[in-house]
């Protein structure tokens, strides 16, 4: 904390110390380090260098390392997060996804600008672009065959409770028309190879199909993601009457437990291993050939323990298929077993914890439905 006066220098570790401060107020990182002297909030690294990027709305300063006059120290002791945060998120819909520092840089940004630049959340009743239970617009989409990203048209309606899209801009048929109670949206720059990068995914006859879309605005993709997420919260308003508006938004958009790559073995547990892209979307566990197809080879139903599900590190004794990675993990059903290997010991317990999360959680009536159509399937 360098320069100012003694007592400058008192108050302004006392107000940082203050429990409302201890978080970013952006991000909920712990031990923010930095903070905004036309804000008056206390921020992390990663969300300093989004305000510095607005200098107009904020002025960032490193709590450690910059001199703060007594003017700006007085100003921070008067707000703080929970003063400031007050008045810039007084009026956040309640199925608008607030990010954290987990999230993705898009996300983060968004949230940041729509709370200080775009001052959405200020005012109650407030008209938002993502609110409207309709939303057209283009969107590239990544070609199931070919790999390339096309503009396509999607159109999301509330009243018809669906989202399509189009391949033509003058097409009369959508391509696919989707209910919106069995889609999810989730951000992957990483996988997708574009910042702005957003994978939604949806059940077309109990097995999961992907679509992977960009915008070059952020901006416009974080809307998209809000606007279904704001027709879903609506739909189930209408769905489910007695359930509470938190109980509805826990219901919404998801994000993937855990990805990557592991080896798996055939049903004989004598095939040789071959590597595969997996994703665990909460009871779901996925596995492609490649981490953009648009289909699953193949999913696992992942129930509870008291069901007879259960995790264990390691392979059965006497396992003979061919594998190259070494860090083992047995899924145990009660019809049979799934070998898989991973190639590095962190990312074999990365995976047995999220699968632990899983089956530790008692199961939904609807996860007993979906639990007998993988039986039936099968």
């Amino acid at each position: 904390m360098a320069g100012g006066n003694e007592m400058s220098v008192k108050t302004l570790k006392e107000v940082w110390k203050r429990a409302e401060n201890s978080l970013c107020a952006d991000c909920g990182k712990p031990d923010p380090d930095w903070a905004s002297s036309t804000l008056g909030v206390f921020i992390c690294l990663n969300c300093s260098g989004i305000h510095r990027n607005i200098p107009s709305i904020s002025k960032v300063k490193s709590l450690k390392m910059d001199h703060w006059d007594d003017a700006q120290v007085q100003f921070l002791a008067k707000h703080g997060n929970a003063v400031t945060k007050a008045v810039y998120e007084a009026h956040i819909p309640i199925y608008y996804y607030q990010p954290t520092y987990n999230d993705c840089q898009v996300l983060r940004e968004q949230w940041i600008r729509a709370k200080y630049e775009r001052k959405e959340f200020t005012e109650p009743g407030k008209q938002l672009p993502y609110s409207d239970g309709v939303k057209e617009g283009i969107l590239w989409k990544r070609g199931r065959d070919n790999g390339q990203f096309l503009p396509r048209k999607f159109l999301l309606s509330e009243r018809e409770g669906c989202l399509k899209y189009f391949t033509k801009q003058d097409a009369k048929e959508p391509k696919i028309n989707v209910k919106i109670d069995v889609i999810n949206a989730t951000f992957q720059p990483e996988k997708i190879g574009n910042p702005n990068g957003l994978q939604i995914t949806y059940l077309k006859d109990n097995k999961t199909r992907n679509i992977f879309v960009y915008h070059e605005s952020g901006k416009e993709v974080v809307d998209w993601f809000n606007a279904i997420r704001s027709v879903q919260f609506h739909y189930l308003k209408v769905a489910f009457p007695i359930a509470s508006d938190n109980e509805i938004k826990n219901r919404l958009t998801r994000n993937f437990l855990k990805e990557g790559y592991m080896e798996k073995t055939g049903p004989k547990q004598r095939e040789a291993f071959k590597k595969r892209w997996f994703t665990l979307d909460h009871r779901r566990l996925m596995y492609f050939k490649d981490p953009l197809d648009a289909f699953a080879k193949g999913e696992v139903f992942v129930g509870s323990g008291e069901n007879g599900y259960s995790v264990q590190k390691g392979l059965p004794s006497g396992t003979q298929g061919n594998f190259s990675w070494h860090y083992g993990i047995t899924i145990v059903t009660p019809d049979r077993e799934y070998l898989f290997t991973c190639e590095t010991e962190s990312e074999q317990l990365e995976w047995i914890r999220a699968f632990t999360s899983v089956i530790n959680q008692a199961m939904t009536p609807q996860e007993y439905a979906i639990e007998a159509y993988f039986k039936f399937k099968s």
